[in-house]
């Protein structure tokens, strides 16, 4: 700043309560806020007596429309297309899924009747192949005895007497088929 060239500027004392107030505010002296003042209004152009700043204002107005409208374009564009997409795709992921867990669960549900019955019908064919093991040795039993009962009477028959001999057979044969 310039000492050697000095102007002064007269104003009302009310108003250099609030210049003081907003110079200490702001951490300056008053002639240091005059100077930013006055080079402020210089560059921007701006008028100091419009306290609402018509020009600011427009500039706000304008730079929010093109935002707006930009942001409108994107929706349009991009946005909805993809929220439209993103809701089909859920609806058809629900779709998947309900599909899939009803196949399952009824797949399961048949799998789990099918092992049941194969575990029963396999648990029937053991008892029965228990029965006839147990059966065949007794039937090898009954089968010997029977055999070595024919064989002792035969021999003690001897070989002259057939109709003995017949009527040996005859028996040995019932007591076969009664096996």
């Amino acid at each position: 700043m310039e000492k050697d060239n000095v102007n002064t500027v007269k104003y009302p004392a009310l108003l250099d309560i609030k210049f003081i107030k907003v110079a200490s505010s702001l951490g300056m002296t008053k002639r240091e806020l005059f100077v930013k003042m006055v080079e402020y209004f210089y560059r921007t152009k701006k008028d100091p007596s419009d306290i609402n700043d018509d020009l600011l204002k427009s500039s706000f107005a304008k730079s929010h429309k093109t935002y707006t409208s930009f942001i409108k374009t994107q929706e349009q564009l991009l946005l909805i297309p993809m929220k439209e997409a993103m809701d089909k795709m859920i609806s058809n992921q629900k779709d998947i899924v309900k599909y899939f867990n009803e196949q399952v669960v009824n797949a399961n549900k048949s799998i789990l009747k099918n092992q049941l019955e194969q575990k029963a019908k396999l648990q029937e064919t053991e008892n029965l192949l228990i029965k006839v093991i147990e059966g065949k040795e007794k039937l090898k039993v009954n089968f010997l005895q029977i055999l070595n009962s024919y064989i002792r009477n035969r021999e003690e028959l001897g070989s002259f007497k057939t109709r003995e001999k017949e009527e040996l057979v005859e028996s040995v044969r019932k007591q076969i088929s009664n096996l």
